[in-house]
């Protein structure tokens, strides 16, 4: 399996995250105690998913997935 090899639900959950975060980090976000909460929801659903178990670089696949989620948010986006 490649590294790239990411479940779509990973990859829409970690876009979900980015999303959220950068809502959270706007300059004058509303209802920040839900965009929090949603951070926290997310961040549990990417830890814990199960797809990190069958990598063998959890550390290196997680910073690919980032990075992977961000190129498909611009390109949406675009």
């Amino acid at each position: 399996m490649d590294v790239t090899d990411f479940p779509d639900d990973l990859v829409q959950t970690q876009a979900a995250w980015n999303a959220t975060y950068a809502a959270l980090a706007a300059l004058r976000p509303r209802d920040t105690t839900a965009l929090r909460r949603r951070l926290l929801l997310l961040s549990g659903r990417l830890w814990w998913h199960p797809h990190w178990d069958t990598v063998p670089s959890v550390p290196a696949a997680r910073s690919e997935l980032r990075q992977l989620a961000r190129a498909r948010g611009v390109v949406q986006a675009a």
